[in-house]
């Protein structure tokens, strides 16, 4: 073998080494995203049933117009993309928690209001 023909093997290496790289790279870019919305839908769906058990009379298992009681199901607490909790509920609004399955660096911090909407979200880690 000649000289040259080493040279490209050796340039093809390098050029198919960082290829691989890239890719990988794409790819834990790709499902830190994912988790990040799956994560942020589960929220959502969350915040709906704190919404329904602030709106609910008391007599039917709710909060008669405030959240301060409300504790996030036991069914919507834990699943594939995170563990989800209460970590300050008051009369007007109830801050949510979610911690990624994958990753518990990675959170997201919400805020339901007193209309039952998502807001103040904050993300850690990964999620920034």
């Amino acid at each position: 073998m000649g000289q040259q023909q080493l040279l490209l093997i050796i340039l093809g290496v390098i050029i198919v080494g960082f290829a691989i790289a890239v890719g990988l790279g794409l790819f834990s870019a790709q499902s830190v995203s994912s988790n990040r919305d799956a994560m942020i839908n589960d929220l959502n769906h969350i915040g709906v049933v704190a919404y329904e058990y602030r709106i609910s009379l008391r007599r039917l298992g709710g909060g008669e117009g405030d959240y301060t009681d409300f504790n996030v199901p036991s069914a919507m607490a834990r699943n594939n993309n995170g563990k989800y909790s209460v970590i300050d509920a008051q009369v007007n609004s109830v801050t949510l928690k979610g911690t990624s399955a994958t990753d518990s660096a990675n959170t997201i911090v919400v805020t339901v209001d007193i209309n039952g909407r998502l807001g103040n979200l904050t993300f850690t880690g990964d999620f920034q």
